[in-house]
């Protein structure tokens, strides 16, 4: 068997935000991929793939839930005859492996799958997200559902909110010298410790109210200003962004980060955010000059993934 292709995704604004209700944009990234395959000889990722796949199936199998139901026979035979997701997608990079493989096995396996080619009614997007956060709970202890949900539909999806998420047409890319792009901590980052900081920082008032009044309001103006295309405003608030993130969100910027990060504020030759949940992986870069950006970051490995 050789299940269809699943593709990794950016979160480009909204990383902790979205957990309280602010807005998110999240974008599909097709430099990586994964799919379902079936091999009679495991070896390396592709056995430990398959025993994560196990440890998976019983936790399906164990969910007391009425959003959805699986044909856990087929999914118990498959894996017994050596099925493992063959991905290209890093992991704990804060693009979304684990949410490449909820959408396979969710494609392959659910019974009554609400599909891509339906009408997409909102309904029918916030029921596939409540079942992806279900699935992926496995993996991160706690889930948005947003990963799996970007993958499984391949579009960019905007998040108003908990409530309120749809499609979203994003401007398409132009052959400007501005760019978002990946830089590569070359570390690997997990996701429950980051969101455990988050949450703890929470119950103090004063972090809560940075979060209401100062980040989730800059990154709704950040979106508002990606979508429309308004790229002079976008890398103002971009920038005003970054500083915010790197004052109340130290934790989840790796040690080695933090001088590169201002930097960046400083000489204006690119702005640096989280990308997933941070504390490695990837960092997300906005610039206006990529060739400057190249030329400030020599040292790190960039990759494009939006022009301006």
């Amino acid at each position: 068997m050789k299940g269809p292709l699943f593709y990794a995704k950016i979160l480009l604004f909204g990383e902790y935000g979205i957990i309280k209700d602010s807005k998110g944009l999240a974008i599909p990234f097709n430099a990586y991929r994964g799919a379902l395959k079936t091999s009679s000889n495991l070896v390396d990722n592709a056995k430990k793939s398959n025993e994560n796949l196990q440890r998976f199936y019983d936790y399906l199998a164990n969910l007391e839930t009425d959003l959805v139901t699986f044909n856990l026979k087929k999914l118990q035979k498959d894996i017994v005859n050596g099925m493992y997701f063959d991905s290209s997608i890093p992991q704990g990079y804060g693009v979304g492996s684990s949410g490449a493989l909820v959408a396979s096995i969710y494609d392959e396996y659910a019974a009554d799958k609400i599909t891509v080619l339906e009408n997409l009614t909102r309904e029918k997007l916030l029921k596939l997200k409540e079942v992806f956060s279900l699935m992926e709970s496995f993996f991160h202890g706690k889930s948005s559902g947003l990963d799996p949900l970007n993958s499984y539909l391949s579009l960019p999806i905007l998040i108003n909110s908990k409530i309120d998420i749809e499609p979203a047409g994003i401007p398409s890319q132009k052959e400007g010298k501005g760019a978002v792009f990946l830089l590569d901590s070359e570390q690997i980052g997990e996701t429950e410790p980051m969101v455990n900081i988050f949450m703890n920082k929470m119950k103090s008032e004063g972090f809560r109210k940075m979060i209401s009044e100062e980040f989730a309001t800059t990154t709704d103006i950040c979106i508002d200003n990606f979508l429309q295309g308004d790229v002079k405003s976008l890398f103002g608030n971009v920038k005003n962004l970054s500083k915010i993130v790197l004052k109340n969100f130290k934790p989840m910027i790796p040690v080695a980060f933090h001088k590169v990060w201002e930097k960046g504020i400083k000489t204006n030759d690119y702005y640096l955010k989280l990308c997933g949940s941070g504390g490695g992986g990837y960092i997300l870069g906005f610039t206006e000059d990529y060739q400057k950006a190249q030329q400030s970051l020599k040292d790190y490995k960039l990759e494009l993934v939006y022009r301006f």
